[in-house]
């Protein structure tokens, strides 16, 4: 028998987080659910350690790592075919709370016009600093943030209100809205995917939604982020060229035509203070992944 809602967690050489992330969940008072897993090309075999500890999971495997986008697509096309009502893209190194799920679920069944909703969502180091409070979206300046982010959370994050994009952090939405508007786009591999879903999801007429009762614990940058310093920093660069090459394909297709030149001139100050940042520092692969990703942002697009 088909649960209400498909849980979907993307696994990729992340044993440790994916784990706790299951347990939480699993300890947590949600019910009418199923965990979808998607193991990501691992290649330390932690896909399958998860699915001999959690037999009760759905798993699915891709022989190779396809990102955010690719790894959480597989589950929706499986979770579409199956009837689920809603899905919940959730990262795999979160903690839920005890009561995380029903208020998202009753937000949905309350209101046709609300096709998604998030939680609040907290660092998990610092539990009560916000990591995303709600969203937003400045069309002026092609800028993308989240409400009082690492600060404490302020009297709009104790209400629910509507949110201009939701992040893939923790995704839920109605499974058939997701028939009208298609599933992420999979050569974005991951950043921005999450924006650009929000707004065709706005483009149709619908609502996003932040609920202060649905409460997440995240730890942040864990698959992207070496454990040891190196001449680069922590940060892997090809996060960089990613990251800057699928803004721009953002705004290219969302920048109204009367604000691009202050969008322009905004995201040239922003590519600018990388790059010189990466040059006090010599990082020469993290310059040369901006570079490279404010070239591809320019030739490519968005694709479905």
């Amino acid at each position: 028998m088909i649960k209400k809602t498909a849980i979907i967690l993307v696994n990729w050489n992340s044993f440790y987080h994916t784990n706790n992330c299951i347990q939480s969940i699993k300890e947590s008072n949600a019910e009418d659910y199923d965990i979808i897993l998607v193991d990501n090309g691992s290649e330390d075999n932690s896909g399958l350690k998860l699915l001999d500890k959690y037999p009760d999971i759905i798993f699915i495997s891709s022989i190779e790592n396809i990102g955010f986008t690719g790894g959480n697509n597989i589950a929706l096309r499986f979770v579409l075919s199956k009837g689920y009502k809603y899905s919940l893209l959730l990262n795999n190194d979160t903690f839920v709370s005890k009561n995380f799920l029903e208020p998202l679920v009753t937000l949905l069944e309350n209101n046709s016009n609300i096709a998604a909703a998030q939680p609040k969502i907290f660092f998990n180091s610092r539990k009560n600093i916000l990591w995303n409070g709600g969203s937003i979206y400045n069309s002026a300046l092609g800028m993308t943030y989240s409400k009082r982010y690492l600060r404490l959370e302020g009297e709009q994050q104790k209400r629910i209100h509507s949110v201009d994009w939701i992040t893939g952090c923790a995704f839920f939405i109605n499974n058939s809205i997701l028939k009208e508007t298609g599933l992420l786009a999979e050569n974005m591999f991951m950043y921005f995917e999450d924006v650009d879903l929000s707004m065709r999801i706005r483009q149709k007429g619908y609502l996003l939604y932040f609920h202060p009762d649905s409460i997440i614990y995240h730890v942040a940058g864990a698959a992207n982020t070496n454990k040891e310093k190196n001449e680069e920093g922590y940060s892997n660069p090809q996060v960089y060229y990613i990251n800057f090459r699928n803004r721009i394909w953002f705004l290219k297709k969302y920048t109204p035509f009367y604000f691009i030149p202050t969008a322009l001139i905004y995201n040239f100050f922003y590519f600018l203070f990388f790059l010189f940042y990466f040059l006090g520092k010599k990082r020469t692969k993290k310059i040369n992944a901006v570079l490279n990703g404010i070239k591809d942002g320019i030739k490519g697009r968005i694709k479905y």
